[in-house]
C-alpha cells in the first residue's frame, strides 16, 4: 500500500506506557459497561503522591514525564488533538490509514446528506480504560460506541503476522478499517439497535446477530478498500493480504487452531469464508447497499 507522504489524521490519542497486559485475544466492538465502582478512603494515597512529586521536583525530575509514560506532556482531552509523543513508523502508518478512512466516509456520508463525526484512535500498551470499561491487549483492537473511539495496541500487528500468518500493510489496514466500520454502524444506528435487541436474546441468538454485525463491518472495510484502490494506492498483492487476514481470523479457523474443533454456536465474528466474502463484496461494489448482512444470507 502506497501510504508514505500522505495526510495523517490528527484524531490520535497516545496512551502508550500507561497500562500493562499480555497479547492477544479477539477484538471487534466492546459494549459499554454498566458502571465502574469507585472505592473510598484514597486520601492517604493522594498525600503520598503529593510528597513524592515534591521530592521529584527537588531532584530535578518532572513527575509528569513519569505519569505520561515518558512523553513529557499530559494527553490533551480535546477531540482531534494530537497527543502522540512518538514518531515511529507504525504510528505514522495507522494515522495515515485513519486519514484515508476519514476521507472515504466523509465523502460517502456527505453524498447522503449526513455528517460523519470522525472517531479518535487511541494507541495503548498493555491495558486501557474506555467508556466501555477496562480492556487489556488480550482484547485485541476494538471499537467502543460509548466514546466513539477505536483502541489498538500496535504490538497486535506483530502478533497478527507471527501467530496468525497475516502479514503486510494492507492486512494491517484492513484491521483498522474494520473497527472504523463499527463506528459507521454506530452513527447510522446499527449498533444501538443491536445493543437494545441483544438484551432480549439468548447467548446463541446474540452470537448469531453478532456475526451479522461483524460481517457488515468487514464489508464496510471493503468499501474503504474499494476507494483506496481507486486512488491508485494499492500495490500488487495488497488485496490478497487483506483476504488472507480475513481468512486467518475467521471463527472456524481460530477455533481449530486453539482447541482443535469447531463450535458454530459460539461463532461471533463469522467463518473465514464469510469474512473474506463480505470484505470482497464491499471491495468490489463500493456501495453501502451491498453490505446488508441482516436481510441477506451470510
Amino acid at each position: 500500500m502506497e501510504w508514505r507522504g500522505r495526510r495523517q489524521s490528527r484524531n490520535i490519542e497516545d496512551r502508550r506506557g500507561q497500562g500493562r497486559g499480555n497479547p492477544f485475544g479477539r477484538g471487534g466492538m466492546r459494549l459499554p459497561s454498566r458502571g465502574i465502582r469507585v472505592g473510598r478512603g484514597g486520601g492517604g494515597g493522594i498525600i503520598f503522591l503529593i510528597i513524592a512529586g515534591v521530592i521529584l521536583w527537588m531532584l530535578g525530575i518532572n513527575p509528569l514525564t513519569l505519569i505520561d509514560g515518558g512523553g513529557g506532556t499530559m494527553p490533551s482531552g480535546g477531540s482531534g488533538q494530537v497527543t502522540t509523543q512518538r514518531n515511529d513508523e507504525m504510528t505514522q502508518f495507522v494515522a495515515t490509514v485513519l486519514a484515508e478512512t476519514e476521507d472515504v466516509w466523509n465523502g460517502i456520508m456527505e453524498s447522503q446528506g449526513e455528517d460523519y463525526p470522525e472517531p479518535t484512535l487511541v494507541l495503548f500498551s498493555g491495558a486501557v480504560r474506555s467508556a466501555c470499561g477496562q480492556a487489556s491487549s488480550a482484547t485485541g483492537p476494538f471499537y467502543c460506541p460509548g466514546d466513539q473511539k477505536l483502541y489498538i495496541d500496535l504490538d497486535f500487528y506483530d502478533e497478527l503476522a507471527r501467530r496468525f500468518g497475516a502479514s503486510g500493510d494492507f492486512a494491517q489496514a484492513y484491521v483498522l478499517a474494520h473497527e472504523v466500520g463499527h463506528h459507521v454502524q454506530n452513527i447510522i444506528g446499527v449498533l444501538p439497535k443491536f445493543n437494545q435487541m441483544r438484551e432480549q436474546m439468548s447467548q446463541v441468538e446474540a452470537n448469531r446477530m453478532s456475526v451479522r454485525v461483524e460481517l457488515q463491518a468487514d464489508c464496510f472495510a471493503g468499501i474503504w478498500g474499494h476507494f483506496t484502490a481507486q486512488k491508485g494506492l494499492l500495490e500488487q498483492g495488497d488485496l490478497e493480504e487483506a483476504l488472507n487476514a480475513a481468512r486467518q481470523i475467521g471463527d472456524d479457523t481460530l477455533q481449530k487452531r486453539t482447541q482443535g474443533y469447531v463450535v458454530p454456536d459460539a461463532f461471533n465474528h463469522g467463518t473465514s469464508e464469510q469474512r473474506m466474502t463480505w470484505f470482497k463484496r464491499g471491495f468490489d461494489s463500493g456501495r453501502l447497499s451491498s453490505c446488508d448482512t441482516f436481510n441477506n444470507p451470510v
